[in-house]
């Protein structure tokens, strides 16, 4: 992985930059010292060195077992109990992936992610009369969004193949000893993975949460935490900021905050990076967004979004900085034919890979972005493999936890996401929400 502050630092002054990076040690060494704010959640820091084989050889195992039943695979949950999974899926897939005709691996899709009605319907249609199994990723069982999913889809595969059919193919990823999914898949003998009490789930990703649906798709769990052992090497807290891609980046990052640029955009060349970009939302905005805190995260997929959000970002408000991921070398190669009539225009490009054409639309728009007054980090990574990948999600994981600590908030809690769950909770009348009830429907009526 290369990292290239170059095109950001000469938007704030190298004091500035210089005080901040300064910080990075201390709040590196409390994330491995563990007296640092949410020290009860900091078990994914050490993570990737303290995987043993015995739990990556029990993965694999239950991963073939899904793969040999079933046609399909469903990933129930939210947030960090599926982006990290999706992300890497999508990322090492092929585009197409679902509509290969000859398929090795059993198509994995995603539920209990939202409340719509005709999503389900649709993933019903989906399953009716096919082999599927499901994988239930939920610490207490009753997040409603996963714990509706969940009901739906358990009541139509024991009706499609029996309880006892259905018991094999359900696999329950959930906390080690309390909580509603613990106790039903004690009773049903599921079988069952720990959801660690020290990683929450925006940073489990290299937990059963994240390698289970990884290997069921039939990707290298081992590379990915191999590529995660390296970079957690590389990003130590003995590692000096001056080698240190982590501490850099969340350097940087809260240098332009503190200068008025308050929405940090990421930005991917390759399509296949886009749920990348929605676990790396979800793992900032929901770590630093506090205390009337905290980058704003948002993302685009260019070259697409140049044509939709590009002016924006080309002439609006000066109030962002752009995060670019570059791939160094595509999976495959495609080059382009000659056309005797040209009409189109493009023969300069005849025998040119359509990497190179997408590169130099890279390089332009940086460069036009910079021009234009927003600042620009540069992260690139050799290749989309489960090396590289592993060492993508460590880095990240990384960098929250400094650049959280920089910031001043505790960037493993998550309070705000609360206040929907109890008003919606008040509106559906669910028991114990009685007076709240009361409340909001009075303050509505007016």
């Amino acid at each position: 992985m290369k990292l290239n502050i170059q095109h950001a630092a000469s938007f704030v002054p190298s004091g500035s930059l210089k005080a901040i990076a300064a910080q990075t040690a201390a709040c590196n060494e409390l994330l491995e010292n563990g007296k640092g704010a949410g020290n009860d959640y900091i078990g994914w820091v050490t993570l990737p060195s303290e995987i043993d084989d015995a739990i990556l050889s029990d993965i694999e195992a239950t991963a073939k077992s899904l793969r040999e039943s079933c046609e399909i695979v469903i990933v129930a949950g939210i947030g960090g109990s599926y982006l990290g999974a999706r992300a890497v899926n999508e990322a090492l897939a092929s585009s197409f992936d679902a509509y290969m005709p000859e398929r090795k691996n059993p198509i994995v899709v995603y539920a209990g992610n939202n409340i719509g009605e005709d999503y389900l319907a649709d993933l019903m249609a989906l399953l009716k009369g096919r082999k599927f199994g499901i994988i239930n990723i939920s610490k207490s069982g009753t997040t409603t969004e996963t714990a509706l999913a969940f009901r739906l889809l358990k009541t139509m595969l024991e009706q499609q193949v029996g309880k006892e059919e259905a018991r094999k193919r359900i696999v329950a990823v959930t906390d080690k000893a309390k909580g509603a999914l613990r106790s039903l898949a004690t009773k049903e003998g599921y079988k069952t993975y720990v959801i660690p009490d020290n990683v929450g789930g925006r940073f489990s990703v290299l937990t059963p949460v994240g390698l289970l649906p990884v290997a069921v798709a039939g990707w290298d769990i081992r590379a990915i935490v191999k590529g995660a052992q390296e970079m957690q090497k590389a990003t130590a807290a003995n590692v000096p900021y001056e080698k240190n891609p982590a501490a850099q980046y969340a350097a940087m990052r809260n240098a332009l905050y503190q200068y008025g640029k308050k929405t940090e955009i990421l930005v991917n060349f390759n399509p296949r990076l886009h749920y990348f970009a929605e676990w790396w939302k979800q793992l900032y905005g929901e770590s630093e967004g506090k205390d009337h805190k905290g980058i704003f995260t948002a993302a685009v997929d260019f070259t697409t979004d140049l044509h939709s959000m590009g002016q924006w970002i080309q002439e609006g408000e000066r109030n962002i900085f752009e995060t670019v991921i570059s791939i160094d070398m595509p999976q495959q190669e495609v080059r382009i034919p000659h056309d005797t009539e040209n009409l189109d225009g493009l023969n300069f490009l005849s025998g040119r890979r359509v990497d190179e054409v997408n590169k130099m639309a890279e390089l332009g728009t940086r460069l036009a972005h910079v021009d234009g007054g927003v600042p620009n980090i540069h992260i690139s990574f050799e290749q989309l493999d489960e090396y590289n990948i592993g060492q993508f999600i460590y880095f990240f994981e990384r960098a929250c936890g400094i650049s959280g600590y920089v910031l001043g908030v505790n960037p493993f809690n998550q309070p705000g996401v609360e206040a929907y769950k109890k008003n919606m909770f008040a509106l559906l009348d669910k028991p114990g929400y009685e007076e709240e009830s009361k409340a909001i429907k009075a303050r509505l009526d007016k």
